[in-house]
């Protein structure tokens, strides 16, 4: 396989290249020593640094620091019980207590598809969770399974739906895994703005302009600076952008549709009212699940022999450029993964200290293995 990077440092000197094994390792001793079970850790470390192989460095362990501090003011439980509250054959209404989202999501999709296994499609909400990183993640749990998997969640508010200011709706991203007969599998995985939050916050970890375009002041007027965002309250814009010229109300759209599935729908909060982890409040964040057993409706083989057929249209489509690559979704993330596993992660000197100090706080030895000083 030839090596390939979704997104290579710039500038390489400020990253640290480490091995994925022992920075999962990492992470999961830094739960455990919060009081989390072994078996949540693992799951909570898996998907953190699954998001870092696939190049979505936002969702990273850049983000354990949100968890830890979570767990510490007591808004994340986790001793609560992740309770079924209601059922059918091809449903299920998850209460996750509160615990950590990543934990609650992973034993959702797994009900789900038990019953997708057994009935063909199946359906299932969460309410009371937290942020459970990326969405990708879950959705592939059931691509796994030679099933298509669905899945949304809805997020604190840090959006401006078009034609407003201020946050008033999140993220609110949506992924969608199609299992192939080849890799890489396709999973299309975004949020419903420009770009998620984390995005920006590594933007300001690096000390860098974001591109104009991206994020608007708390008063509604362009900016280029995360501090704006993160300190000052600014907002992301939809996807699609500023007004409605380049389709940002269908971005708005999308958020809004996510958030009545996910909060409205299982009664999870929405909008404005959900929560940051980092807040002593319960976020009640809200996920919705959906899996389709491809041999109850059509035939296993018949589909993956189309799937192949599609792909190769797609590859095979006019360039507009003979500079540019024809990408299917998830495949760079998917290559990109499979490269980093042989030759390492690149983190950021400032995230690698900043998880350095959450651990040596709570008293775990930082074993990460460097590969290379430089990426």
């Amino acid at each position: 396989m030839k090596l390939y990077e979704k997104t290579p440092p710039t500038p390489p000197e400020e990253y640290v290249r480490v091995d994925w094994i022992s920075l999962r390792d990492y992470v999961s001793e830094v739960f455990r020593a919060l009081g989390v079970t072994r078996e949540h850790a693992e799951i909570t470390a898996d998907v953190l640094v699954t998001a870092d192989l696939m190049g979505i460095e936002s969702h990273g362990v850049q983000r354990l620091k949100r968890y830890t501090i979570g767990i510490k003011i007591g808004s994340v439980n986790t001793e609560a019980k992740i309770e079924v509250v209601k059922e059918t054959p091809t449903t299920a209404l998850i209460d996750g207590g509160g615990s950590l989202g990543q934990v609650v999501s992973y034993k959702a999709m797994k009900i789900a598809i038990e019953k997708a296994k057994a009935n063909g499609i199946s359906v299932v909400g969460v309410r009371n969770s937290h942020h459970f990183g990326i969405a990708g993640y879950y959705a592939l749990q059931a691509v796994k399974e030679n099933m298509i998997g669905i899945v949304m969640t809805n997020s604190e508010p840090l959006i401006s739906y078009t034609h407003t200011i201020g946050r008033n709706i999140g993220t609110n991203p949506i992924a969608v895994g199609f299992p192939t007969r080849t890799p890489p599998p396709i999973l299309f995985d975004a949020a419903t703005s420009i770009v998620p939050i984390g995005k920006i916050e590594v933007y300001a970890k690096q000390g860098k302009k974001m591109p104009l375009g991206w994020a608007l002041t708390p008063d509604g007027k362009l900016t280029d600076n995360p501090k704006e965002v993160l300190e000052k309250k600014g907002s992301l814009l939809p996807l699609g952008g500023f007004g409605e010229e380049f389709g940002g109300h269908k971005g708005s759209g999308l958020a809004l549709i996510v958030d009545v599935l996910c909060g409205v729908l299982t009664g999870a909060n929405y909008g404005k009212f959900v929560k940051h982890t980092t807040e002593k409040e319960p976020a009640n964040v809200g996920h919705f699940m959906i899996v389709i057993n491809i041999d109850k409706l059509s035939s296993l083989d018949y589909f993956l022999e189309r799937i192949e057929e599609y792909k190769r249209y797609i590859k095979n489509l006019n360039k507009i450029s003979p500079n540019v690559d024809v990408w299917l979704p998830g495949e760079k993330a998917w290559l990109t993964m499979e490269t980093r596993k042989k030759i390492g992660i690149p983190v950021h000197r400032n995230i690698l200290r900043e998880i350095k100090e959450e651990g040596e706080s709570l008293g775990v030895e930082f074993k990460v293995k460097i590969i290379k000083e430089t990426a």
